[in-house]
């Protein structure tokens, strides 16, 4: 490892003369070395080292690393707009950087959330020394993989960002008051939630996101994806299981597995967005389950910007963490896991009795069934637990909440064998509405024979034309978990999660305190025997 120089302060000029500042930090050697760059909205000095390592470290493996403040945050000058100046930005702050000296000419870029994002709109412009990006915890598309979930919007992952952002918004005015205000709000979500920040922060994305919620040209302009199919670059593409914004790593890697011609690797650890740990929740993956990242990441830098055979490209692409048998598993590609059905069964009274609504293997189907039904009271939403979409994220135990009668649950009998899941769970709900709209959630959990419930993986929709009787098809967060002999699978199922996603008021989302007053109690009848769960199966 190299000595390190002091840290520099550092400032260029995009091309509409608006300076950015930067962090820089130097190994203390002669010679040239390629560069690092992360580029994010919270104040350098923070430089995501709530999951890195900091930057003094890489710079240790003979780097320069440069962390600076995008337009309008820490020191930088101009205005913030949320992702709205990142492709030029992006692009001018890689050629700055490429140039500065003792540099090589090479410049990768890394970072998780905000900071991933970036480094996806800086590659859009493909600036000549942007050689590798390791974008970590992205939207790709960013309606479906990050403001919305099966149509229904993402409420307390959007509104405590929302409330982030404007806060350090206030403190860079130097604006006392609505600080004070937003920071008390941020503590006490989802509590005056669309009211304050229309108050406080009129310019935040929020308003515009809660705006649009259909996937229109809005978002397609905003979206990396829509600017995206000419970007051919080494990519190192980081996920979590319990990461909210998984569905944007994984829809990312498998579009640029099928049309890139450079490497792509995939890593997903047992994580929600922060931090990068053992513990997730009540849940302890083994110390095996701590962060390889920074090591994984010197060791891509190195094959791409140094010209080292670190042995990379003759590794397997994917690695994805086990849950349950608690080890990573190498894989030449994403698994193509068979499936398993389960179908619905009951007495009529899965909302009351834990006996009463059973999951039932395909094969020993059909057993007629009576209809199962489910109300929801505005004044009591089921509330969040866990899951990828709640805060905090995580492993909870949820029997609590599965012994509500707003909640419907269906048990297996306990398993005979392990049984190893891989992929995206399907829950296909044959049902129909009092009223116009409602949402369906839905969790797989594990019981266990002490009777303890932990959730594995869940899924929202968002559905309209509730009169009708259909079968709504809803996608479940892809999941890699191992299921000991002797526990159960259990699909519960509510018309709402709240605060992670916006409660539904029979007619369309409650987004504000006049929305909830004229919400409607929702009346659902299910249709167990034509209703049934898909499970990827891993021999």
């Amino acid at each position: 490892m190299y000595k390190i120089l002091s840290k520099e302060i550092a400032s260029m000029y995009t091309r509409d003369g608006v300076r950015l500042d930067a962090d820089i930090y130097c190994p203390d050697e002669e010679g040239e070395f390629p560069v690092l760059l992360m580029r994010q909205p919270y104040g350098r000095a923070i430089a995501s080292t709530v999951v890195y390592a900091h930057p003094s470290w890489y710079a240790a493996q003979g780097y320069i690393v440069v962390i600076q403040d995008v337009r309008g945050r820490g020191t930088s000058e101009g205005e913030f707009k949320l992702f709205a100046n990142e492709i030029a930005d992006g692009a001018d702050s890689v050629n700055w950087a490429a140039s500065l000296p003792r540099s090589n000419g090479q410049v990768g870029m890394y970072g998780f959330s905000y900071q991933g994002m970036t480094q996806l709109y800086a590659a859009i412009a493909k600036p000549p020394a942007l050689k590798t990006i390791c974008p970590a915890m992205i939207g790709y598309d960013l309606y479906t993989d990050w403001a919305y979930e099966g149509g229904a919007f993402c409420l307390q992952t959007n509104l405590a960002w929302a409330i982030q952002l404007a806060t350090e918004t206030a403190r860079l005015r130097g604006d006392q008051s609505t600080y004070q205000a937003l920071l008390t709000a941020s503590r006490n979500l989802p509590v005056n939630h669309p009211e304050i920040l229309q108050k406080l922060a009129p310019e935040s994305f929020y308003h515009d996101w809660v705006a649009h919620p259909q996937p229109d040209i809005y978002w397609q302009e905003l979206s990396p994806k829509s600017h995206f199919q000419s970007v051919d670059l080494p990519m190192f593409h980081i996920g979590g299981w319990f990461d909210t914004y998984l569905r944007g790593t994984l829809h990312l890697y498998k579009d640029m597995v099928v049309r890139a011609n450079t490497p792509q690797h995939l890593i997903i650890g047992p994580w929600a967005h922060l931090p990068w740990g053992r513990k997730v929740g009540a849940a302890d993956f083994s110390k095996l389950a701590t962060s390889p990242i920074d090591q994984m990441q010197i060791r891509w830098f190195n094959q791409f910007l140094k010209g080292v055979d670190t042995g990379l490209l003759d590794e397997s692409p994917v690695c994805l963490f086990e849950m349950g048998s608690n080890i990573w598993q190498d894989l030449s590609s994403l698994p193509k896991p068979n499936q398993k059905s389960y179908f619905l069964s009951t007495t009529g009274l899965a909302s009351i009795r834990e006996d009463a609504g059973i999951l039932i293997p395909s094969h020993q189907y059909p057993i007629p069934s009576p209809q199962d039904i489910l109300v929801h009271d505005p004044w009591r939403p089921v509330p969040a637990i866990g899951g990828h979409a709640a805060m905090p994220a995580g492993v909870f135990e949820r029997s609590q909440i599965d012994c509500r009668s707003d909640v419907l649950t269906y048990t297996s009998e306990p398993l005979t064998a392990d049984l190893s899941l891989v992929g995206e769970v399907l829950v296909e709900i044959c049902c129909q509405s009092d009223q116009d709209s409602y949402d369906l959630c839905a969790v797989l959990s594990q019981v266990y024979p002490d009777g303890s419930v932990y959730n594995v993986t869940q899924g929202y929709l968002h559905c309209q034309d509730g009169t009708n009787k259909v079968t709504r098809n809803i996608q479940l967060q892809p999941i890699c978990i191992r299921i000991a002999k002797g526990n159960c699978l259990r699909l519960s199922l509510s018309l709402a999660c709240y605060p992670a996603y916006a409660m539904n008021s029979g007619n369309g989302a409650v987004l504000s305190s006049i929305r909830l007053m004229n919400a409607q109690i929702i009346t659902l009848s299910v249709s167990c025997d034509s209703s049934q769960v898909f499970l990827p199966i891993i021999s």
